[in-house]
This record gives C-alpha cells, sequence and structure tokens, in this order.
C-alpha cells in the first residue's frame, strides 16, 4: 500500500509537535489528520501542496502549510511538495506559466534580453506580472486538481490490485 512507502520517508509526527522552531503554532499541530495517512488526506496534501508550488511568491512552504491544516490534509506531504519548484526547476517552469499567462490574456509577449538583470526586471514588471500571475493561476488549479483526483484513482488502483493478489494467493493456497 502506498502508506507503507509514505511512511518510510516522513518524519515522525512526534518529532515535529516538540520541535523548538515550531512552538509558536501551540496545539494547530496536534491535530491528527494532519498526519493520518489515508487516501483523502493524501490526495488533498498533493492539491494543496501541488497549488503552492506553482505559485511564484517567497515562502511557498508557508503557504503549503497553511492549505494543509485549513483543508486538514496531510502536513509534511503538502509542505514537501513545494521542493517541486526548486531553484533549478524555477526559470523553465515560470516561463511555461508566463508563456499560458501572454495565450489566455492575448497579451504580446517581453523577448528576454541576452543576459538578465534587475534593472531589466523592473522596468518590464508592470508588462509581465498579469500573464504571469494568470498562467501561475491556471496551472496551479489545474496540478492541484490533477494531483488530487490522480491520487484518488492510483490509491484505488492500488489498493484493488492488493485485493486481487490476496484474492489469489488464497485460491492457491486452498
Amino acid at each position: 500500500m502506498p502508506r507503507q512507502l509514505l511512511k518510510r520517508y516522513m518524519p515522525s509526527p512526534e518529532r515535529i509537535k516538540h520541535s523548538k522552531s515550531l512552538r509558536f503554532m501551540g496545539t494547530v499541530l496536534h491535530d491528527p489528520n494532519l498526519w493520518h495517512l489515508t487516501r483523502h488526506s493524501v490526495a488533498r496534501a498533493m492539491a494543496g501542496g501541488l497549488f503552492a508550488a506553482l505559485l511564484p511568491i517567497p515562502m511557498q512552504m508557508l503557504l503549503a502549510a497553511f492549505i494543509a491544516v485549513m483543508i486538514r490534509a496531510n502536513l509534511p506531504i503538502s509542505v514537501s511538495l513545494v521542493w517541486l519548484t526548486n531553484p533549478i526547476t524555477m526559470p523553465p517552469v515560470f516561463f511555461m506559466q508566463y508563456k499560458l499567462g501572454t495565450l489566455l490574456l492575448g497579451a504580446p509577449e517581453r523577448t528576454m534580453p541576452p543576459e538578465l538583470s534587475i534593472t531589466w526586471l523592473t522596468t518590464e514588471i508592470h508588462h509581465i506580472w498579469q500573464p504571469m500571475l494568470a498562467g501561475s493561476l491556471v496551472s496551479a488549479v489545474a496540478a492541484a486538481a490533477i494531483g488530487y483526483f490522480g491520487t484518488l484513482l492510483y490509491w484505488r488502483f492500488w489498493v484493488a490490485r492488493n485485493w486481487k493478489r490476496r484474492k489469489m494467493r488464497r485460491r492457491r493456497q486452498s
């Protein structure tokens, strides 16, 4: 079952609950639904984590944690999914989101200079922020929906396959 695989790599809830750096959260982390590995809690975590990962904002992990607490999703999975957009993957992901936004809004594409600079970014930000925001919101919502329903389908497939295997073993044994 996916549960054993996920448990192997996740930190224990007690370790996180008693972390000195997270004491400011009080008893919020003591909600057992934030730590359960059920089909629905993992699917909600996939949706929240993917949504936060695809937004071009700082502190995506805090947003993913907030979303996980609000929708009672698995907290470690939700927060760890944010690392899909890391410093290596961010430029192509955000460029594709910008392209999607220009397509959706019908905005003209701005050309990239051969060498990126802060000066270019500050002069062009008023032209690129709307397509970037539109593309990132559409892709974040789409990824969240695909992650949610894909996890539910995969989990159901996994359980059905294991039931069939168990049934076949029982037939062979009798």
